[in-house]
């Protein structure tokens, strides 16, 4: 059983410094200095999950990129969604990967945008389970005049002839969908600047960790497709007894959220995968300790075994599908941070990587 569709892989551009970052982190801070220093919690626990192949690499570095994309391409990735970070006003984050890609014309690997439309905060996970945070960068919608140097901005990536096209429109997923603030007026603005610019228009889908919840909404607010990914929903399918010993145990220490990859990957996939319009997610692992601490969740037994009964899942939904042109998404190549990566590690190499071949290359 093997698939078809266009296997997207989400791509975060954060291993390299940026003053944003030296200064809010300290000198030379990448997602990396959270890789290196994570500590096992538990008895079992994995980690740090160090990088084999690529090593602790720099995105400045062409030579980077090109190995990244080599490798995707070998092992059945279409192309990467490179996560896209504009606040407002050209304020910016973590633009440079994507900037010199687009410059050189290197590597030759299909791309398309996802725009993290979020705030970034800085947190600090307290013992008793809450969270304090402190604003960084806001993300704010600012009207037609931001929205349209927003996309001046972008321009050259949408005229790149790698950049991925579904139904012959500009692919863009938009993280937040049901947080963007009058979005079909940046829809419909967006669509007649690219017919200005003789590009076709955009296909938008809108990311959703509730398809269930959100579907209806977010349809309703303009978006054609939906990406649909089930990861912290998990929580809802721990046993009773799990949910009771881990209050118990946090009255006295904060503990991890731990599941299990082997017994929860099928609540990965529901029934709303089925439509047409709703993208499935492929999810590998998920280890959000490096970044959180015990305030983390870590899914343990995320093996390639068990990643491979996910994506035959995955698969079989995908078949019952009337469009044959069908796009999968994977979550993610590169979010080493959150444990959550097919890039080789030390521990599993080119485990989820020849998973990913099997079925999609």
């Amino acid at each position: 059983m093997t698939s078809n569709a266009k296997l997207i892989a989400f791509y975060l551009p954060q291993f390299h410094p940026t003053t944003r970052n030296n200064q809010w982190w300290g000198k030379g801070f990448t997602e990396w200095t959270n890789v290196a220093k994570a500590k096992k919690l538990y008895p079992g626990h994995y980690q740090p999950h160090i990088p084999a192949d690529l090593g602790f690499y720099d995105l400045r570095l062409p030579e980077v990129r090109k190995a990244q994309a080599d490798m995707a391409r070998e092992y059945g990735v279409y192309g990467f969604c490179y996560y896209h970070y504009w606040f407002e006003n050209g304020f910016e984050e973590l633009e440079r990967p994507l900037d010199e890609v687009v410059k050189l014309g290197e590597p030759d690997f299909p791309f398309c945008l996802c725009w993290a439309n979020e705030s970034w905060y800085s947190k600090f996970w307290n013992k008793d389970g809450t969270v304090d945070k402190k604003i960084l960068a806001e993300q704010k919608y600012l009207g037609e005049v931001d929205h349209k140097a927003h996309f001046l901005r972008l321009l050259p990536a949408f005229k790149d002839a790698r950049y991925i096209k579904y139904e012959g429109r500009l692919l863009f997923v938009i993280y937040k969908p049901l947080e963007f603030e009058d979005f079909l007026s940046f829809k419909n603005l967006w669509n007649n600047l690219a017919k200005e610019n003789g590009l076709p228009e955009f296909y938008f889908v809108g990311y959703s960790i509730y398809i269930d919840k959100e579907y209806n909404e977010i349809k309703k607010a303009g978006f054609e497709s939906i990406i649909s990914c089930h990861l912290y929903d998990l929580s809802h399918h721990q046993s009773f007894l799990l949910r009771s010993s881990r209050w118990l145990l946090s009255r006295f220490v904060k503990v991890p959220g731990v599941l299990d990859y082997k017994k929860l990957y099928k609540y990965l996939i529901t029934p709303s995968e089925e439509a047409d319009d709703v993208i499935p997610t492929l999810l590998p692992n998920w280890d959000h300790s490096p970044r959180s601490g015990r305030g983390g969740v870590i899914i343990k037994n995320a093996t390639p075994e068990n990643f491979e009964l996910h994506v035959k899942q995955v698969i079989e939904v995908m078949n019952k599908k009337k469009k044959q042109d069908n796009l999968c998404f994977l979550k993610s190549w590169n979010e080493w941070g959150e444990g959550n990566y097919v890039e080789p590690d030390q521990k599993y190499g080119y485990g989820f990587l020849r998973v990913l071949k099997k079925y999609f290359g």
